[in-house]
């Protein structure tokens, strides 16, 4: 099924690189697919989310990728807590996103089962305790995302700064739902494609698959 694209006239030209216009434009269109994932039932979260962890599971394992950065689900994202655990008891390390400032990369601090969690930005859940972790790879949720494999995320710019500042950069995943699809975000100088994108109907590769960290 194409996707849809409704309210995508007002910047409909795929070369328009106008910020004063893409930008207003992307926070509707964030607005109408949040939207849309919060009216799925806990039964179609719930298949979706088996579904993109069996993709996951095919393509993330922890001797690969020894640190993982994942994500504590809010709004109707892919719950994702299942992976955090399975790589945890294969002897991996886990990493939830803790904004420390703003307009600034986000750290990633350490995650395992029991660990005393606090409120973070926005209410999201983070540990407690200050233990870095530097991802090799990092699962990074989608509002919406082209087949270019660039993400609109929540609009706050934080996992691009992320990317944008590691040295090496990890490799990345954008996860999220298949009707979550529009056929462009308007990318624009900031933004960083995804390496892959998964979701519970797709599997995306940039342009090959991407080479396993050194």
């Amino acid at each position: 099924m194409a996707p849809e694209r409704s309210g995508e006239a007002a910047v409909a030209d795929p070369a328009v690189n106008d910020w004063a216009v893409v930008r207003p434009w992307r926070k509707t269109k964030r607005l109408e697919l949040i939207e849309r994932r919060m009216a799925k039932t806990a039964d179609e979260r719930q298949s979706a989310g088996e579904a993109v962890l069996q993709h996951l599971l095919e393509l993330i394992d922890a001797e690969t990728y020894p640190s993982l950065g994942l994500y504590w689900p809010i709004r109707g994202e892919i719950d994702l807590r299942a992976l955090a655990r399975r790589h945890v008891a294969a002897g991996g390390r886990v990493g939830l996103p803790v904004v420390v400032r703003s307009a600034a990369p986000v750290e990633f601090w350490l995650w395992e089962p029991g660990v005393p969690l606090a409120r973070g930005q926005w209410d999201i859940p983070v540990p407690k305790e200050r233990r870095l972790v530097t991802p090799d790879l990092l699962v990074i949720p989608l509002v919406g995302f082209d087949r270019a494999l660039y993400r609109l995320g929540y609009g706050g710019g934080f996992y691009d700064r992320t990317l944008a500042a590691a040295t090496p950069r990890p490799r990345t995943i954008g996860v999220g739902f298949a009707d979550a699809e529009l056929s462009t975000i308007h990318p624009q100088p900031h933004d960083i494609p995804m390496d892959r994108i998964v979701t519970n109907s797709l599997v995306l590769p940039r342009a090959s698959t991407p080479a396993q960290p050194s």
